[in-house]
């Protein structure tokens, strides 16, 4: 016969800024470590740091990414983004005239 607890059990329960913040990590991770990951998961993983960062750098690095990986994604994720050529003509950055979605604040 099972025997009741004497006490409740213990379920440690995760907040939704915890779950967020947990899925930033892992997409990072994958961001970090291409190579080992299919075209699709990468490009998975930069759709959730451009909606969940809040650096204004990784933000206009991960569109960076996304852009070179599937061009015609970019568009529905970030249409204030502007890429420019620097005078090397065989790199760019991007200019961000709007904030991030969570402020750009660091």
């Amino acid at each position: 016969m099972t025997q009741l607890l004497s006490h409740p059990p213990f379920v440690p329960c995760s907040t939704a800024d915890d779950w967020m913040h947990d899925r930033l990590t892992e997409a990072r991770g994958i961001l970090a470590d291409m190579a080992q990951h299919p075209d699709t998961l990468v490009i998975f993983a930069a759709r959730v740091v451009i909606s969940r960062t809040d650096d204004t750098a990784e933000y206009a690095d991960t569109v960076a990414l996304l852009q070179k990986l599937d061009p015609r994604s970019v568009p529905a994720v970030d249409t204030t983004a502007q890429v420019d050529a620097t005078a090397a003509g065989n790199a760019s950055f991007i200019s961000v005239a709007a904030p991030c979605p969570n402020g750009g604040a660091a």
